[in-house]
């Protein structure tokens, strides 16, 4: 979601404040929006947009009812494209992700060890602009 507020098409490969996704420096605070959008990019390289959204749908699904802010998280396809618009609270950059987002990646997770073992899981847990941010479960909790 731009922070216009408008829905972005995540089919492009852009990040949603258009800009680099570490804000242009190390360590620098990321908005929730800005950790979706690298999430997003990763799980659709690794297993395809369409794979990507319906598991972020299921664990958005999952997740709602004990973070309903996350009612608020959309993915949509229209035509070939996908686009999703985040709650708009996640725009802000933060010091640490909210913990709905936290919690969607939980849910995520649990979906991908599932479903393809430690494969995709380890895949994502390499990507420095995600581990470093704490979103990630603990290892004894991606069993």
């Amino acid at each position: 979601m731009t922070s216009s507020g408008q829905a972005l098409s995540v089919a492009s490969g852009e990040t949603p404040d258009g800009g680099d996704p570490d804000g242009g420096r190390p360590g620098a605070d990321l908005s929730a929006a800005n950790i979706f959008n690298i999430l997003w990019r990763a799980l659709t390289d690794i297993l395809g947009t369409a794979a990507a959204a319906t598991l972020l749908r299921r664990a958005v699904q999952r997740a709602v009812p004990r973070w309903p802010e996350l009612t608020a998280l959309s993915i949509t396809r229209q035509t070939f494209e996908y686009y999703y618009t985040v709650p708009s609270a996640w725009n802000d950059p933060a010091p640490v992700p909210p913990r709905a987002l936290c919690e969607l990646v939980r849910e995520l997770w649990t979906l991908l060890v599932e479903l393809t073992g430690s494969v995709v899981v380890n895949r994502l847990a390499r990507l420095p602009e995600l581990r470093n941010r704490g979103i990630f479960p603990k290892l004894e909790e991606q069993s």
